[in-house]
């Protein structure tokens, strides 16, 4: 299986990004997963359940263990959420757990110490049951818990310290389908290697039980292992790839609908020069979408027109205006916004992004009569790294791969206030109007009248455009003829039990 180095060490509460995350959800057996209509289904949970949509209830099913033995237990859980919420722990994750009643006590603020042992809200009441209490109601909080952040730890993960091992984070002890044979040691192995956990209580492969990881930082060498079959799955074709995989591949090339976003972020709080909203509007209306999506992306991505994508309920067509391709209007507006003489654009090597992203730079350098110019990195954990350090000042390759499916997945965890120190809010952007309407969908009784709100949060981003949308992904995959049965679900995860040799 094709895949880019992971960002950082393997501990769910710190990786949110789509290279960690696949790996650590082969080890881990969500709360929930969602079936094809996207609706939450229970997977280590028994039930959840909530009469006021405040105080949650999840009980857990019998039968899982850690691969270390130990049985799964409902304090595995709290243990691992007050660890990711607590500031002192910089987990990158920590913002999904804001919700829940008490996080403020373990996020006091720069320079202030945590006093709390942890989240009042969260309640141990027996080995296979926990409450969670919430600030407030919010009626998908059991759409979030099939999300990575929500796996739980067992004891093995912490140190005398309290804090979670250097071992942990190389070979994570998990309760799910796969067990890591040895600790993968980021920057020099080239694979992470796993087996089927003989007492995990699911479905399990029928033919098979090693699983590898190979990882890449060129995505077309990894597309030319798998026309040489030394590479069985790659669930990311580049552009260059996909018309001899469509091709060559026959019925093994795969084209299906994604829940993905693809933007070009802007660090909107570390260059004031991309602080004034023409700027960004006139960037927008330069860039010619629909070629990009039918001759870079080969007809295989579709142009972005709304911050939300379509295959989610919320998305509206025309959403955004200042996506339409306007050059001659663009031209007029970043020169009376005065806008930058020269823009960059990073983008990472190790994914099929160079040919897009230069197309953009071409449309910049061509409709506002600038110096625009791509930059590569080898990875795309060095670009987010160099975000978090709040070094990188140019524009940037950004994605967005739903953790969870619902509207205010696009939102959130992107562009609220709360998501700049323990989100993705790589760029900054803070709006207090955007963050109340946030919360009001929040706490709409129902989540049909949550969405009402969320979507003019939406309007607000629309307009703004402290990102700005390119395109909706499609997956584009291909599988060797090695394997059949190869499906990837709606979070860009392979449903690795169904998959089988040939």
């Amino acid at each position: 299986m094709e895949l880019g180095e992971p960002q950082e060490l393997l501990v769910p509460s710190n990786t949110t990004e789509s290279e960690g995350s696949e790996v650590l959800a082969a080890v881990f057996e969500p709360l929930v997963t969602y079936d094809e209509n996207k609706n939450a289904v229970e997977a280590a949970a028994e039930s959840i359940t909530s009469d006021d949509q405040k105080v949650w209830t999840i009980k857990l099913k019998s039968g899982y263990t850690w691969h270390n033995g130990e049985p799964l237990v409902a304090q595995n859980y709290v243990d691992a959420w007050n660890y990711a919420a607590n500031q002192e722990n910089a987990q990158s994750a920590g913002y999904f757990f804001g919700r829940v009643e008490g996080f403020a006590d373990l996020n006091p603020g720069e320079g202030k110490s945590v006093t709390a042992k942890g989240m009042e809200g969260l309640e141990v009441v027996d080995d296979t049951t926990f409450k969670v209490t919430l600030a407030a109601p919010f009626s998908q909080f059991k759409t979030m818990l099939g999300y990575t952040a929500f796996y739980p730890l067992p004891k093995a993960a912490f140190g005398p310290d309290g804090k979670i091992t250097q071992q942990f984070g190389e070979q994570p002890i998990g309760q799910g389908l796969f067990k890591l044979d040895k600790p993968y040691k980021k920057g020099t192995d080239q694979s992470i290697d796993m087996t089927v956990y003989d007492k995990y209580p699911g479905k399990k492969p029928s033919n098979w039980t090693k699983l590898q990881f190979k990882l890449y930082t060129d995505s077309d060498v990894a597309f030319n292992d798998l026309m040489a079959d030394n590479l069985d799955i790659h669930d990311s074709l580049g552009p260059a790839a996909i018309a001899q995989a469509k091709s060559s591949l026959g019925e093994r090339y795969q084209d299906q609908p994604d829940a993905g976003v693809g933007y070009i972020g802007v660090p909107l709080k570390y260059n004031d020069e991309l602080n004034k909203v023409d700027v960004r509007k006139a960037i927008s209306m330069a860039i010619d979408r629909k070629t990009i999506a039918e001759t870079v992306f080969s007809g295989t991505r579709s142009p972005a027109d709304d911050f939300i994508n379509p295959a989610i309920a919320g998305y509206r067509q025309g959403a955004c205006k200042a996506c339409t391709y306007n050059p001659a209007e663009a031209k007029k507006l970043y020169e009376s916004a005065g806008g930058p003489k020269t823009l960059e654009i990073g983008y990472n090597a190790d994914g099929p992004h160079k040919e897009w992203i230069e197309a953009v730079a071409n449309n910049l350098r061509a409709n506002l009569g600038i110096d625009a110019v791509a930059k590569p990195f080898e990875k795309f954990a060095s670009i987010l790294d160099e975000l978090d350090a709040k070094k990188y000042k140019g524009l940037f390759r950004m994605g967005w791969a739903i953790d969870y499916p619902s509207a205010e997945n696009y939102l959130s965890p992107i562009f609220s206030t709360g998501a700049i120190a323990t989100g993705s809010n790589y760029g900054g952007y803070s709006n207090k109007k955007f963050d109340d309407l946030i919360a009001q969908g929040d706490q709409a009784p129902s989540v049909e009248e949550g969405l009402k709100f969320y979507q003019q949060a939406d309007d607000i981003l629309n307009e703004e455009l402290p990102y700005i949308p390119v395109y909706f992904y499609r997956n584009n995959s291909g599988y060797s003829k090695m394997v059949k049965n190869v499906h990837i679900n709606l979070l860009n995860q392979v449903e690795w039990a169904d998959v089988e040799k040939v």
